[in-house]
C-alpha cells in the first residue's frame, strides 16, 4: 500500500508542478485561467484521495466548497471570454415562440 501512496502523491505533486508551470508561463489570460482551474482540480482529487486513504470525511464540506467555486468561477470565466470576444455587446433576447413583432 505504501508503493501506491508514494506514486498517487508523485503523480498529484506532478500535476500540480505542470499546472503552476503553465499559470506562469501561459501565453494568454485564459490559459492562466484554465491552468488555475487545472490545480484546483489536482487539490480536489489530492484531498479526496486523502480522505479515502485515512478513511476520515471531514474534509467532504472543504471538497463541497471546493468544487462549487471551481465550477462558479469557471462559468463566470468563460461568460466574460464570450462577451469580451464579440466586443462585449449585448445579446439580443432569445424568442421561445410565438409571433414576432418585425
Amino acid at each position: 500500500m505504501t508503493v501506491i501512496t508514494v506514486a498517487v502523491t508523485v503523480l498529484f505533486a506532478a500535476a500540480g508542478i505542470l499546472a503552476l508551470s503553465r499559470i506562469i508561463r501561459g501565453p494568454s489570460v485564459l490559459d492562466r485561467i484554465v491552468a488555475t482551474d487545472v490545480l484546483l482540480a489536482t487539490v480536489v482529487a489530492a484531498i479526496a484521495a486523502e480522505a479515502a486513504y485515512t478513511g476520515d470525511a471531514t474534509a467532504l464540506p472543504v471538497l463541497v466548497v471546493l468544487s462549487i467555486l471551481g465550477f462558479t468561477g469557471s462559468v463566470s470565466v468563460s461568460r466574460f471570454a464570450t462577451r469580451r470576444r464579440d466586443g462585449g455587446a449585448p445579446r439580443p433576447p432569445l424568442h421561445t415562440g410565438g409571433t414576432h413583432e418585425p
